[in-house]
């Protein structure tokens, strides 16, 4: 078994340091740049023998078939598991469920409906936990997104981020990585759908230079990059709602034109065209959105890396 004291769980951004946080995005551009196998110095010990369990209480695509992959080209195994194949979805308890999967395998991601699934399983478990999304934030997403940054930028310490849309999970996870990583957030959002407080708190009490606004035109003049979301998620039935405080939000050329000339635009997908995000912004030369999502690939392998030992 395991030592609990030197279990790397990757469960938020904000819990984690930032020397940690900078090694896992210099390892996903080392890792991309070597391609599909990757270098024996960038992996683990006994990564060969190794088994991720992922476990899905939501439907995906991205994270479900980046993880798979990125496990594969570490040269380890996957076992994918969603409710139906779970105790865990007939009622089993959560801290049963992580000791036994801790038995089996060497390190789990799970896509949970709730934080607290997320939190206990990683508290019982003597094996790694990787947060793949929640309802309160999506880490490996936004770890995704700085490489991307960086891949036109450099490093993303010291530039300017407009968030546009909805304060939910993916925003709350870009105000968790502009604290870490040292860069200037701008977030407009309609007054009712502003970040959670305890995240705005948080970024004030770490002292983080988060801007919490209503005005789209200000949060992305002279931005570096525009991000958005879906206006609707998983679950969520107030859809009509929703669209109707969203819309003054939507990204389009007209609000890019307010940003930096080399402005790139991000969206974690899906995509709806013609509601939070023009199709000409999505697929027109400053959208880096499919980069983004090669990029889980890569930065994935980074923090499975990390999360089983890797320096």
């Amino acid at each position: 078994m395991s030592n609990r004291q030197v279990i790397r769980h990757f469960i938020d951004i904000h819990s984690l340091d930032r020397s940690a946080l900078r090694r896992i995005i210099d390892s996903a551009h080392e890792m991309k740049k070597a391609g599909k196998r990757v270098p024996a110095a960038l992996c683990p010990p006994g990564i060969a023998d190794s088994v991720l369990g992922l476990i899905f209480e939501k439907p995906s695509t991205r994270t479900r078939i980046s993880f798979d992959v990125a496990m594969r080209q570490l040269g380890g195994q996957c076992i994918t598991l969603n409710n139906t194949d779970l105790q865990l979805g007939r009622g089993e308890s959560i801290a049963d469920t992580a000791r036994v999967l801790s038995r089996y395998i060497d390190i789990v991601m799970i896509r949970a409906n709730v934080q607290t699934t997320v939190d206990e399983l990683a508290h019982f478990a003597t094996i790694p936990v990787i947060n793949g999304l929640t309802e309160k934030s999506h880490p490996c997403q936004i770890m995704a997104d700085v490489m991307t940054f960086e891949e036109r930028f450099g490093p993303i310490t010291g530039h300017t981020v407009a968030w546009v849309g909805d304060g939910n999970n993916v925003a709350a996870s870009w105000m968790h990585a502009a604290v870490k990583f040292g860069f200037k957030l701008r977030v407009a959002t309609p007054p009712t759908l502003a970040p959670a407080d305890d995240v705005i708190a948080w970024v004030k009490a770490e002292g983080g230079h988060v801007e919490i606004m209503d005005d789209p035109i200000a949060a992305v003049k002279g931005a570096d990059c525009v991000v958005t979301d879906t206006w609707v998620s998983m679950g969520q039935t107030d859809a009509a709602k929703r669209k109707k405080l969203l819309r003054p939000y939507a990204v389009d050329a007209g609000l890019m034109r307010h940003a930096s000339k080399s402005a790139i635009f991000m969206h974690c997908l899906p995509a709806y065209r013609g509601h939070e995000v023009s199709a000409d912004v999505i697929d027109g030369p400053q959208s880096v959105v499919f980069d983004e999502a090669e990029n889980r690939l890569h930065v994935q392998k980074a923090i499975l890396a990390w999360c089983l030992g890797a320096n």
